[in-house]
């Protein structure tokens, strides 16, 4: 007798859910890595948006890998308290704008997002140290926050609209929606 189930989805359609969702979170690692020589300058924020656009139902789990893979790689110390709520809230962020198909839109957003980087993180220090030590942290890396910004937004209005249609051809091809 098989074992019941909560979805109607195929398993060959979950288990296909189950792979895209280790594959993108490790992508987004090692997109990550490839240009972690750059202060602040990735292309995690990009990705996590698209995948936010395109592929809403396996992001979380995507999510969940990267944060679980920098956890392994560099340690599982505060700052990765830090990962376990802005990288979600980004995805849920994007999902909600989710009718905006502008690049500059999301050029904007995502500059903002890498400018307010800094702030978001330092709400785990107010809790784990005191208000003054998070407003200092904070207030330190606004220089590495401004860097992350404009990285966001540059490569977000390059990268933006090819990768979003690939993305939609991916998806076509995999019959996933």
């Amino acid at each position: 007798m098989p074992l019941p189930t909560r979805s109607k989805e195929p398993v060959h359609i979950r288990v296909l859910r189950l792979v895209l969702s280790g594959l993108m979170g490790a992508l987004l690692v090692v997109s990550k890595q490839a240009m972690s020589g750059l202060p602040n300058i990735e292309p995690v924020t990009l990705l996590v948006i698209l995948f936010a656009l395109e592929l809403p139902r396996e992001t979380p789990g995507a999510v969940t890998v990267f944060i679980l893979l920098q956890g392994v790689l560099y340690g599982f110390g505060l700052w990765w308290a830090m990962y376990l709520y802005v990288w979600y809230l980004l995805a849920l962020l994007a999902w909600l704008l989710r009718r905006m198909d502008n690049a500059l839109g999301w050029a904007v957003f995502s500059g903002i997002y890498g400018l307010c980087f800094g702030g978001l993180c330092a709400a785990v220090y107010l809790v784990a140290k005191t208000p003054a030590f998070a407003l200092s942290w904070w207030l330190s890396g606004l220089s590495y926050d401004a860097m992350h910004g404009v990285g966001n937004f540059v490569i977000m209005l390059l990268l933006y609209r090819p990768l979003r249609r690939a993305l939609q051809t991916a998806k076509r091809q995999l019959r996933v929606n």
